[in-house]
């Protein structure tokens, strides 16, 4: 008994003693160093104090390949080669005075933008075009008046709605106010996406003055992000995020940046997505009056706090990895691009990316995909049956459903509006199926829009070409942006000012839609002298009041 309580005090006795020598080994180089600044006689200088870091994020738990970020372009990390462009500019300007270098180099420094931050507001015009263009007759003909029928949704106000009832009886909106268990809601305290689903008909997306349009792009920016996971399908990176609200949106992130154009080598059907194609491509549907794309916006999202955190998709969240510029950079899994030679880098963790808000779920609104008569081969070397037959459109306007009712008018406006944003991949599009075929055509899918500004895909107007058929409405709205009060580039600079990664779009490729368009106004007009004015023209308007407009 004795030699055991030996034994445990020997046992205490080591630890104190160990515990005191750690102690000495962790002040002894303090007490060194205060004791070498105080003396004297001593000339070393005080060591540099360390500037304070913070404590990393990235888990220590989880091995992350360390691995070499081949991006093509130096820069490619950058959140936009725009602003950077116009940072530089400024600092040349600016270096003439006796404090040039200075503010040069303040203009150089690059500042991250925190996710939400606002944005200095655009300059005052002295006249808003955008406004005026809303304001006129063709943006005001009224709608025929909305059966049953002609509703995607038919909602009872009185229906309680529960948008997670099986996993969460409570939910919360935008202004964080608790709604009863039993999910009683009035349709005005829905979401926005909410909304804009409820508002869907025969004959468009959404309405001219629907706000829940603008509330929804502000949704898209500013709602917390709660999970992420990669979409199936598709030739390249594409992410749906989940919102605190419960509303959805398809993520792709910045590729390319603004100035760069498609190489001349590459294919259509191999070239880039680029984000800001997707946000240009929602205001050019607003402006040409189809509103048949859904609500797109542009956002910088941080890479590690908004989608590699919360993301439940393994197969993402084991592409990501740290680069020896030390950003967070991932690739995902997809056909082409998705490998670390082309891995998408943030600065050190934010990127740019364009929101398109969900169509509703399939469950409850089926959508039919459609083949497009004037897809292209997508083949190196062969080529579609509509570029070598010239009377290839008497062959479709035979076929259902081109055969009657406004198809074969929706393709035609389709037609123009991928023209002027230069997109040759144009393969499927859908409808709504409650509506049959007396409906309008979903512009989704506009990524490869905006890929070159010195050229122009004169390709892409064979349907029109071929056709000779165009509403006029359609017309109409074309002549008017061709006039200099409401100049297409300038309608189009206005609207995407707004957004929150603006600019959108380089200069060039404003000024292309403008030559674009006096292309398609050429194409009209031969056809108008070929086959005459009532033979090309459809009149869709319901009086003839519209018709002397453009005159003004």
């Amino acid at each position: 008994m004795l030699l055991v309580r030996k034994f445990r005090v020997l046992i205490l006795m080591v630890f104190l003693v160990a515990c005191t020598m750690h102690i000495m080994i962790d002040l002894l180089p303090r007490l060194e160093r205060r004791g070498t600044e105080g003396r004297p006689g001593c000339s070393c200088p005080p060591p540099a104090a360390a500037p304070p870091r913070a404590a990393p994020r990235w888990p220590s738990k989880h091995t992350l390949r360390i691995l070499q970020d081949f991006s093509a372009e130096p820069g490619s990390n950058l959140s936009s080669q725009s602003r950077e462009a116009a940072e530089r500019a400024a600092a040349a300007g600016g270096g003439g005075g006796a404090g040039g270098g200075g503010a040069a180099a303040a203009a150089r420094t690059r500042r991250l933008i925190a996710p939400g931050a606002p944005r200095p507001p655009p300059p005052a015009a002295a006249a808003a075009p955008l406004a005026a263009l809303f304001q006129h007759p063709l943006y005001g003909a009224a709608l025929p008046p909305l059966a049953d029928g002609d509703l995607l949704f038919n909602v009872n106000s009185d229906i309680r709605f529960n948008p997670r009832a099986a996993e969460q009886p409570e939910w919360q909106n935008e202004d964080n106010e608790e709604f009863l268990p039993t999910g009683e809601t009035s349709i005005d305290s829905y979401p926005n996406w909410l909304k804009f689903h409820i508002g869907i008909n025969r004959y468009e997306l959404y309405s001219r003055h629907n706000p829940a349009i603008e509330a929804l792009l502000q949704d898209l920016v500013s709602q917390k992000i709660t999970s992420v996971a990669m979409k199936s399908g598709g030739t390249q990176l594409k992410l749906i995020m989940t919102f605190q609200n419960y509303g959805q949106a398809l993520f792709k992130p910045m590729k390319q940046t603004r100035e760069q154009e498609t190489p001349p080598d590459f294919f259509y059907f191999s070239d880039y997505e680029r984000h800001n194609a997707e946000i240009a491509a929602f205001h050019l549907d607003r402006i040409l009056d189809f509103r048949r794309v859904p609500p797109v916006a542009g956002r910088l999202v941080n890479m590690t706090r908004e989608i590699r955190d919360v993301t439940r998709d393994k197969k993402l969240w084991r592409t990501f990895f740290i680069s020896p510029a030390n950003n967070i950079c991932f690739y995902g899994e997809c056909s082409y691009y998705c490998s670390t030679e082309h891995a998408l880098c943030g600065k050190p963790d934010q990127i740019e990316g364009s929101l398109a808000a969900f169509l509703p779920d399939l469950s409850l609104a089926k959508r039919k995909t459609w083949r497009n008569p004037w897809r292209r081969s997508y083949h190196k070397r062969k080529k579609a049956e509509w570029e070598v037959d010239p009377d290839y459109c008497e062959e479709v306007k035979q076929t259902p459903p081109y055969d009657s009712g406004t198809r074969i008018l929706d393709i035609m406006d389709m037609t123009v509006f991928d023209f002027l944003m230069g997109n040759m991949d144009r393969h499927h599009y859908e409808t709504f199926e409650k509506f049959g075929n007396e409906t309008f055509i979903i512009h989704l899918d506009n990524g490869r829009g905006f890929g070159k500004y010195s050229h122009d895909e004169l390709s892409i107007l064979v349907p029109l070409n071929q056709c000779c058929r165009i509403r006029k409405s359609t017309y109409l709205r074309l002549q008017l942006l061709a006039k200099e009060e409401y100049k297409l580039s300038v309608l189009m600079k206005e609207s995407l000012l707004k957004d929150k990664i603006a600019p959108i779009l380089y200069q060039p490729h404003l000024e292309a839609m403008d030559r674009r368009l006096r292309i398609v106004l050429k194409a009209v007009s031969d056809c108008i002298e070929k086959d005459g004015y009532d033979n090309v023209v459809e009149n869709d308007f319901n009086t003839d009041v519209n018709t002397v407009t453009t005159e003004r």
